[in-house]
């Protein structure tokens, strides 16, 4: 027996039955079904009998056609098109999901107060709210989820499970989703374009910060001190910076950050990893800022200018340097002698003055 079904939930039983005779029934819940199959695979729920295995990974399913569905997780394999938008599925009830979003189709609908969904998952989410049911429960941290796919995935951030893996690199994910966002990086596809300047993105968060520097939009403002930003992560790194909170960690050398991503590229100076290739002359770099700087050597680009004397610079930070012989500033003090300075690097050498101080009194 072979039909598409929804892998996660095992819902498409119920629909095949819709206008069938429902001749076959369970003498354990009583649900009914219109094929014997049917009723077979849906009593592998009580018995919790898995009788398909995953020769790749191990992982067992009630039925054929879960399995088949599960594989292509592995392949890649996304056979399902959406002839509207051309965005590919691995699994049919996923594209007719998605195609909802075209079409503003809400066929599920709540029997209690009427609001309507696109997806069933998404009306089993919200009856919730009305019966009150209790949602499910990490045993580690005590964090509720509503579905218990959710749970599953985040119970891997207590656990280090990262069952994806990336079959270029080997690089392991805990999503599948991410998987598929990391292996665009191999294979160069960047599906989602600017149509203001045409700079194109991996993922449509990505394209969705771009354009803000286009429209000026910093929809996330800091209670604090006002200043907003971008992006939802930049404020909270920003927030840190007040409450003088860095909860993230460096595992090799324990050095704290306010930021995930600060850790991320913290980790390179230990790992020696330069993930940034130029495509000109091959160097490398751990960060991508300084690769685009890079690039203007072999372009003579400069496109920062000082709006006073009118010199340029490949850098933003050589430009912000700059400014200072004009205006004066000195914003690095020295905390031992209270000399100031224009540029950081000079105070760090300064203080090397006071650390001769200190070893020949």
């Amino acid at each position: 027996m072979s039909y598409g079904g929804n892998v996660e939930d095992g819902l498409f039983l119920e629909e095949m039955t819709k206008g069938e005779k429902l001749s076959y029934h369970c003498d354990i819940c009583k649900k009914s079904f219109s094929r014997k199959g049917y009723l077979t695979t849906h009593k592998r729920i009580h018995t919790g009998e898995k009788p398909y295995h995953c020769v790749i990974c191990g992982k067992t399913f009630p039925d054929c056609s879960y399995l088949t569905a599960h594989k292509r997780i592995h392949t890649g394999e996304k056979p399902y098109r959406c002839d509207i938008c051309g965005k590919l599925f691995s699994q049919k009830c996923n594209l007719t999901a998605h195609k909802h979003l075209h079409t503003g189709e809400k066929p599920y609908d709540c029997d209690i107060c009427g609001k309507s969904f696109t997806q069933k998952c998404s009306l089993t989410t919200h009856k919730h709210l009305h019966t009150g049911e209790e949602p499910s429960h990490c045993d580690i941290c005590g964090k509720t989820f509503t579905r218990k796919g959710h749970l599953a995935t985040h119970i891997r951030l207590h656990t280090g499970e990262k069952p994806y893996h990336c079959d270029t690199c080997g690089r392991s994910f805990a999503r599948n989703i991410v998987l598929s966002i990391h292996k665009r990086i191999h294979t160069g596809d960047k599906p989602y374009c600017c149509d203001i300047c045409g700079k194109s993105f991996t993922q449509k968060g990505n394209l969705a910060t771009h354009v803000r520097l286009h429209t000026g939009e910093k929809p996330y403002h800091c209670d604090i001190c006002g200043k907003s930003f971008t992006q939802k992560g930049s404020l909270t790194a920003h927030k840190h910076l007040h409450t003088g909170e860095k909860p993230y960690h460096c595992d090799i050398c324990g050095k704290s950050f306010p930021g995930s991503s600060d850790v991320t590229k913290h980790k390179r100076i230990h790992t020696g990893e330069k993930p940034y290739q130029c495509d000109i002359c091959g160097k490398s770099f751990t960060h991508k800022c300084n690769l685009t700087a890079h690039k203007r050597v072999h372009t003579d680009k400069k496109p920062y200018h000082c709006d006073i004397c009118g010199k340029s610079f490949t850098q933003k930070g050589s430009l912000t340097t700059h400014i200072r012989l004009h205006t004066g500033e000195k914003p690095y003090q020295c905390d031992i002698c209270g000399k100031s300075f224009a540029v950081n690097d000079t105070l760090i050498k300064h203080k090397l003055i006071h650390r001769g101080e200190e070893t020949h009194p």
